[in-house]
């Protein structure tokens, strides 16, 4: 009780100095992380590579669903020169499932920029870090500290809402300048001899206790004393984020086009854009009926043998959602010698779904399996090949 007593006299003295209460928060943050952390592989193992992999892999997903692909991504390229090198298929096939794949293409771009000025070596500095395609602060903090121990802080969205908090501070989270603000703070009164746990002590809070929507475990916190949020009721309140303009809603009819052993016919996007160079099932932009689907297909030169409405499906995206209608299409084998990129020309001006020239292959659903990466946009349709 006296220690309790204590620690409320000294917070009382520091009430409106964030700086002061991050340097007074800390020793009671690293000694709850050290009994507390999840024990994840690219922090039994802190190479600088596992700690960019894992980190770049964490970005809009969760820990327990990244594990796997983590452990299988770094089996098949070990090391920065591998991944550097790796055929692109192959690249977005050991993403599968992560989504927002111009992660690993800034990954890989960013692998072939440390090859050639780095020897295949992370820099072991902050600056440089930032440098590397798709590294910006919060993953070059990660790396510089958690790596290298180089006490430059980590600021994700985590990290933002724990702060929000035990500062009480009501500035939009989602503002460049907040973040800034928070960095800036943090650089200034973080542990220079413990950087790395220190962040990633902020981010396992942020994770587990600290959480979002109103729903924070503060009897579990260790910093609970120094949470002006906690003291004052309103931790509920904070942090303040405005709202997202609200997404567009996209229709579109997929169609899975198979033979009946099983090949598919997909489709590559174009190299920009959504899903930029990935493979997809051929679809339309618009919920047909069965009737308006047979069209189509006859349109494209499809000859049919049967066509089966199957699920429904939606996919979110930031800034646009999809609500899908599938048909499962058996063609006849003779369709498969056609020239399928002419087939969809005539659909290019009226939808603008196709690009001029686009790259239609018929391939295995061996191939498929082992090699393609389908966007999990699709994931609905892919039992059915």
């Amino acid at each position: 009780m006296e220690e309790k007593e204590q620690i409320q006299k000294d917070l009382k003295s520091i009430e409106k100095k964030p700086g002061e209460r991050v340097e007074y928060m800390t020793p009671f943050l690293l000694d709850w992380f050290s009994r507390q952390a999840r024990i994840l592989p690219w922090r039994t193992n802190p190479k600088p590579y596992y700690v960019w992999v894992s980190e770049i892999m964490l970005q809009q997903t969760r820990v327990e669903a990244v594990k796997p692909y983590f452990s299988r991504f770094i089996h098949t390229l070990p090391d920065i020169r591998a991944l550097a090198e790796c055929e692109e298929d192959m690249l977005f096939k050991l993403w599968e499932g992560l989504g927002y794949y111009n992660r690993v293409r800034n990954l890989q771009k960013a692998a072939k920029v440390v090859m050639e000025r780095y020897q295949g070596e992370l820099p072991a500095d902050y600056p440089a870090l930032l440098e590397l395609p798709g590294v910006g602060s919060y993953t070059a903090g990660a790396i510089a500290s958690i790596a290298y121990q180089i006490p430059v802080p980590a600021v994700d969205g985590n990290v933002l809402r724990v702060m929000a908090r035990l500062t009480e501070n009501y500035e939009d989270i989602a503002k460049v300048s907040v973040k800034k603000q928070t960095e800036e703070l943090l650089k200034k009164h973080m542990p220079k001899e413990n950087a790395g746990a220190f962040n990633q002590a902020l981010m396992e809070l942020g994770a587990l206790i600290c959480l979002p929507n109103g729903e924070p475990k503060c009897g579990e916190c260790p910093v609970q004393e120094c949470c002006l949020a906690c003291k004052r009721g309103v931790v509920t309140e904070l942090p303040v984020k405005a709202k997202k303009k609200a997404r567009r809603t996209e229709e579109k009819t997929i169609f899975v086009i198979r033979l009946a052993d099983g090949t598919v016919v997909l489709h590559r996007r174009a190299e920009n854009g959504l899903l930029a160079g990935m493979y997809e099932f051929p679809n339309v932009p618009e919920k047909l009926d069965i009737l308006e689907a047979q069209e189509v297909l006859r349109n494209w030169g499809i000859a049919v043998q049967s066509i089966l409405p199957i699920e429904e499906a939606k996919h979110i995206f930031s800034h646009v959602e999809w609500k899908m209608r599938g048909y499962l299409v058996e063609a006849q084998r003779e369709e498969r010698q056609q020239d399928l990129a002419g087939i969809f020309n005539s659909k290019i001006a009226e939808t603008g779904v196709f690009r001029a020239k686009p790259e239609l292959e018929w391939i295995s659903a061996e191939r498929v399996q082992a090699e393609i990466a389908i966007p999990s946009a699709f994931a609905a349709f892919l039992k059915y090949i």
